[in-house]
């Protein structure tokens, strides 16, 4: 019944979602040997390349991007804890875990995006969720979050299962998710790591079956996949000059080319724009004999464009209404988002760019008076 549901909504949402952005077949040269890809800026999520990029199919091991993500975002990465038997029997790949052995859900994580060990995302599911079921369950609210509209989770490990599928589109916006966080980012970018685990634990070499991290200048990840009914699926990342690609394949018979020629390509269409801070700002200050103070950040971010798309950046200052002093130089206050054609891109810190003493009323000044004016014409009142 839970494969028939998941078959179920998934053709609903393809009917009744739409993407975070349109995604036009491409009509480049560039030959590609997958079935369904997707070439895309990371930080706005424009779409540079594409084929097939909504249709869904299945992405193998690909899936581990989901569960390594919810793996991190659970907590407690460093508590040791006893694998769970029977997760462990799994066929495919592994991380080497045998019954019996201590690990955490860090070691955990690089077992599954460096050897892609199905082992280890069956312990990790069973650990946050106490079932397969359970956990697909967390992976589905998660992709809802993220906007992935063209799939639907039911193995932790990416093996194959009816309804199990996503679409290039939406493992590309996975990836654009998971690397916004810093530890997933770290890990998936290692050729090799060394880790401590088993009964008793003792240190090992875990190997990335990414070959790309080799062959690819400026690739920083991200995770490879095959099963025979998906065929070769690969969802990578490239950085050069500032700026970030994220590509996906799936059912490729020359993945590692097909990446290649894309960012090659993807690259000569980008130019790099730094977004930064352009406008002053200010905030009130209650309990200062100052009404306001400058805020702003010499923080940048850069993202990749093509042509002269600048007028589709905007901004937004995400600020409390007042701050209460005192106040010192370099206290951070809130931030500031850009976004492209409305849609967020990321956001870079606001700080303090002056300090105000506590305001010390003189003698026969009603402090509290002056105190509740200022918080009413704050406030707009």
């Amino acid at each position: 019944m839970k494969n028939l549901f998941c078959v179920f909504v998934s053709l609903v949402i393809c009917v009744f979602s739409f993407n975070f952005t349109i995604v036009a077949e491409s009509n480049q040269n560039i030959s590609i040997s997958a079935k369904a890809y997707v070439l895309m800026e990371a930080k706005t999520g424009r779409v540079l390349y594409s084929k097939n990029a909504d249709t869904k199919l299945p992405m193998a091991s690909t899936t581990k991007i989901m569960t390594t993500l919810l793996c991190l975002e659970s907590g407690g990465l460093d508590e040791e804890f006893v694998v769970d038997s029977e997760a462990i029997k799994v066929e495919g790949s592994t991380m080497g875990l045998t019954e019996g052995d201590v690990v955490t859900k860090r070691a955990l994580c690089y077992g599954m995006l460096l050897p892609s060990g199905n082992d280890a995302a069956n312990a990790a599911a069973v650990k946050i969720a106490g079932s397969y079921e359970n956990f697909a369950n967390l992976m589905n609210e998660r992709a809802k979050e993220i906007g992935m509209t063209r799939t639907c989770f039911v193995t932790p490990s990416g093996l194959d299962a009816p309804g199990h599928g996503s679409s290039a589109y939406d493992m590309a916006l996975l990836a654009r998710e998971a690397l916004r966080n810093p530890e997933f980012r770290e890990i998936c970018s290692q050729k090799k790591a060394k880790l401590r685990f088993g009964n008793p634990p003792y240190e090992r070499w875990l190997t990335n079956t990414n070959k790309l991290l080799g062959l690819c200048p400026g690739v920083i990840g991200v995770k490879t996949g095959f099963t025979d009914a998906a065929g070769r699926c690969l969802v990578s990342a490239c950085e050069r000059n500032g700026v970030t690609l994220i590509c996906v394949t799936l059912n490729a018979s020359n993945d590692w080319q097909d990446h290649t020629a894309l960012y090659d390509n993807g690259f000569s269409l980008v130019n790099q724009k730094v977004l930064e801070q352009t406008e002053d700002l200010t905030i009130d200050v209650v309990g200062s004999e100052v009404d306001s103070v400058t805020i702003g950040s010499e923080d940048k971010i850069t993202i990749g464009m093509i042509g002269d798309e600048f007028d589709k950046i905007t901004t937004k200052a995400i600020l409390p209404p007042f701050v209460y002093a005192p106040v010192t130089i370099g206290d951070e206050v809130g931030r500031l988002e850009f976004y492209y054609e409305d849609k967020y891109i990321d956001s870079i810190p606001l700080y303090m760019l002056e300090s105000t003493e506590l305001y010390e009323p003189k003698q026969n000044e009603n402090k509290l008076e002056k105190i509740i004016s200022k918080i009413k014409r704050a406030l707009g009142m």
